[in-house]
């Protein structure tokens, strides 16, 4: 016996235990997936907007507290009326028994009597009720104004939480802005690092390049092909025709000093003798040119026509 129900008790066994295991994946399924809905609805979640959801829905809770406190109110005046009229409609009968009496109508009296009793009990009736609603339109009214005292209280709170809350998101990112969090400001310094890198490498480029056109490593497509030899030919053009054009400058120069000496001699000759070795020393005139000799008449003799100025003479 004990051999033929062991293989049952053991699928028995089995079967609990994937149910088992079953029932432990869909916990914990289930509870990653409360966990994450409830994280993603804490990031969604703005409380400006739950304080004013909060808000609304207790001015709607207020709104029905005074419309069951106004419905009561109603209530109570229709039974204060039915209260009038039988309070009239009892008085009435009794004024009626008064004359049947005096008319000997005893019977009719009676009948008087006895609908001004049936009045008196519903009359009684509505006071009870009329009381009672009385204690619940109290009742209403007290829990209205301190709901609205409540709700007055929270809407301040609201209003200054979300002030709070306003300016402490408002400093964040004022924050991460300058201290370069946020993602804005992230995006603009990595647009400004590519920036930078890319015009380091145009830069490095042309440099090469033109080291390489230089050097006569690339051929220029504009000027055609040209050598080694063909550069350095103009290379050694370049420096002589530099060299020539300093000597000439050289030459130009050494031509125009005896010329300024000599007329900073005439210059001192002809000052006059009242002046001093304190007398400044006055820069020669600019140099002109040579005046042609004037053509002499035929009547004077050779002999007693002035001597031209020689140069090099003082």
């Amino acid at each position: 016996m004990i051999s033929a129900r062991s293989p049952g008790l053991m699928a028995e066994k089995k079967l609990m235990k994937g149910t088992a295991a079953r029932m432990g994946v869909m916990k914990r399924v289930s509870l990653v997936f409360k966990a994450k809905a409830n994280k993603a609805l804490d990031k969604m979640e703005d409380p400006r907007e739950t304080l004013d959801y909060s808000y609304q829905r207790q001015l709607e809770l207020l709104t029905k507290v005074r419309r069951g406190v106004a419905d009561v109110a109603t209530s109570r005046k229709r039974v204060e009326l039915q209260m009038n009229q039988l309070q009239q409609q009892s008085n009435k009968l009794e004024d009626q028994a008064r004359k049947a009496l005096g008319m000997g109508r005893e019977d009719l009296a009676r009948g008087a009597l006895e609908r001004k009793a049936s009045a008196q009990g519903q009359l009684n009736d509505l006071q009870a009720q009329y009381a009672q609603l009385q204690g619940e339109e109290e009742k209403l009214t007290v829990a209205s104004q301190r709901l609205q005292s409540k709700v007055d209280a929270f809407r301040t709170r609201k209003e200054t939480i979300k002030a709070t809350y306003t300016a402490a998101e408002a400093q964040t990112r004022i924050n991460e802005a300058f201290s370069g969090i946020s993602e804005e400001m992230g995006d603009v310094g990595m647009a400004i690092q590519r920036a930078e890198d890319k015009t380091a490498q145009m830069q490095a480029r042309a440099g090469a390049i033109d080291e390489l056109m230089a050097s006569g490593a690339l051929d220029d497509a504009v000027g055609g092909q040209r050598d080694d030899i063909q550069n350095e030919l103009d290379m050694m053009s370049a420096s002589s025709d530099v060299e020539s054009e300093l000597s000439r400058l050289k030459g130009e120069i050494t031509a125009a000093a005896p010329k300024q000496l000599e007329g900073g001699a005439n210059g001192s000759n002809q000052a006059p003798q009242g002046q001093g070795q304190g007398t400044q020393y006055a820069p020669p005139p600019p140099q002109q040119a040579q005046p042609q000799a004037p053509t002499q008449p035929a009547s004077i003799p050779a002999s007693d026509r002035p001597a031209e100025p020689q140069d090099g003479e003082g």
